[in-house]
């Protein structure tokens, strides 16, 4: 008995079948009876191979597009379409004023956050939303959605599923730099927001979203620092608190920790421990630690901090 697994493809089925009927010796008394079964099936193969090589396929004229930027500790993605301008008039066009748009093509925009985030000082939690968008002249509401499996706008538009609205004034973009194809993007990133852009034909609109990484780090560098923390975890928390600019003091405390636990210091461990230093207004000290920095960089003939200590310590000397 010859067995068949379920997942083998129905054509291979097919093709196995006739292969076992064109080679089988059949007895006389069924062997109408089986032509007529080939006759059935090579039918049947016809009418599939028919349609299998009959599906032809086209690009979208929107192409579907994706989009992940990480800030500080949290993933915000964004799933869009992009139309093109094509020649045509977009806002006031295209896209009407006043009314309620998708914010791109086909499906409805989503964006997802990996953490809860702030936007216009609104809280919004961690999840999946629509972006939809009213654009008007000088300004667009900007709107997340709780649904997100739409086509479009929404037929019933339903305003408790309104998570955040809020508006934004837009910007014309010069004449020699218009955007052909919609295109959602982030700029001015940093650990704490990044702004993200809406922009299409001569028009962007800029939206500050607002992330709990300091919060998030915070939390974390207490718990590790109430326990066994290693030189490691003292520098990066050292690292951390004078790249944020906050509690300086401490960042002082733990560096210079960090830096007597390490068996032999780099000169890029001791670059950020002449950097603290110095935001601590401790110019002596952090030229002195900058000077064995230098030393160590000459040797590893690492020009790009050769040079940074080189300035450092020529700014710093003035401050004595």
């Amino acid at each position: 008995m010859i067995k068949i697994r379920k997942n083998v493809p129905k054509n291979s089925i097919i093709y196995l079948f006739i292969i076992i009927c064109l080679n089988l010796k059949l007895n006389v008394q069924y062997k109408n009876y089986f032509m007529n079964m080939r006759s059935i099936f090579f039918t049947i193969l016809f009418f599939i191979s028919f349609f299998n090589f009959s599906q032809i396929n086209t690009p979208r004229t929107s192409p579907a597009s994706e989009l992940t930027q990480i800030v500080g500790l949290t993933e915000i993605e964004v799933q869009y379409s992009r139309p093109s301008k094509r020649g045509r008039t977009i806002f006031g066009g295209v896209v009407p004023f006043d009314k309620l748009w998708r914010t791109g093509a086909d499906n409805c925009t989503k964006i997802s956050f990996s953490t809860d985030v702030m936007i216009d000082d609104k809280s919004i939690k961690s999840g999946t939303y629509s972006v939809f968008s009213i654009p008007s002249k000088g300004n667009w509401n900007i709107i997340l959605y709780s649904e997100t499996d739409l086509w479009g706008v929404p037929k019933n538009w339903n305003e408790d599923k309104i998570v955040f609205q809020s508006e934004y004034n837009s910007t014309k973009i010069a004449e020699n730099n218009l955007v052909e194809t919609f295109t959602i993007s982030f700029n001015n990133l940093s650990n704490n927001d990044v702004d993200m852009l809406f922009s299409w034909d001569d028009t962007t609109v800029s939206m500050n979203i607002d992330v709990p990484t300091r919060k998030m780090v915070g939390k974390n560098i207490e718990e590790v620092m109430n326990g066994s923390p290693s030189s490691s975890d003292y520098y990066s928390a050292a690292v951390y608190y004078k790249q944020e600019n906050i509690k300086l003091d401490l960042a002082l405390e733990w560096i210079n920790k960090a830096i007597d636990m390490f068996e032999t210091p780099r000169f890029y461990q001791l670059r950020q421990q002449s950097l603290i230093m110095a935001a601590n207004n401790k110019f002596s000290d952090a030229i002195e630690t900058a000077e064995k920095s230098l030393k160590l960089s000459i040797e590893a003939d690492n020009q790009d901090y050769i040079t940074m200590n080189k300035e450092s310590i020529s700014e710093w000397s003035q401050k004595l």
